[in-house]
């Protein structure tokens, strides 16, 4: 299959990258090595309370897209903001692919891949890639 798009669904635990064009769909699961955790910090301590990022996460991921010649970006957190800014720090090739970035729920991988073609069907039809239908 000629991979022409990819989405990465993706919170702080897991990331569902789907790669398809128009005739079939591939997916795999990446998992973060690191629990998450929402840390609470009180007055006077030092830190910013927040836990580090799992860059080998946001590598894998980074990893997992880079064939893709366009890629949308997905997810219900902030996860999505931390791999972009991974992206642009270690990854700008993959970073450069990246065509939108918008927040979801937590949908199936089928929903997820009918979302991704409908965004795609739209960012085609604006660069002029797809004939009008």
């Amino acid at each position: 299959m000629s991979i022409t798009h990819a989405v990465v669904w993706l919170d702080h635990k897991e990331a569902h990258v789907l790669h398809f064009d128009d005739k079939g769909a591939e997916n795999a699961k990446i998992s973060a090595h690191s629990k998450h955790k929402h840390l609470h910090s009180k007055a006077g301590t030092v830190g910013s309370g927040h836990a580090a990022e799992d860059q080998k996460y946001y590598h894998e991921v980074a990893h997992a897209l880079a064939d893709a010649a366009e890629i949308l970006v997905v997810g219900p957190s902030n996860a999505k903001l931390a791999l972009i800014k991974h992206l642009h720090k270690h990854d700008p090739a993959v970073a450069d692919k990246v065509v939108g970035v918008e927040s979801i729920d937590h949908p199936s991988d089928g929903q997820l891949l009918a979302y991704a073609r409908h965004y795609f069907l739209k960012v085609d039809l604006m660069r002029g890639t797809r004939p009008i239908p």
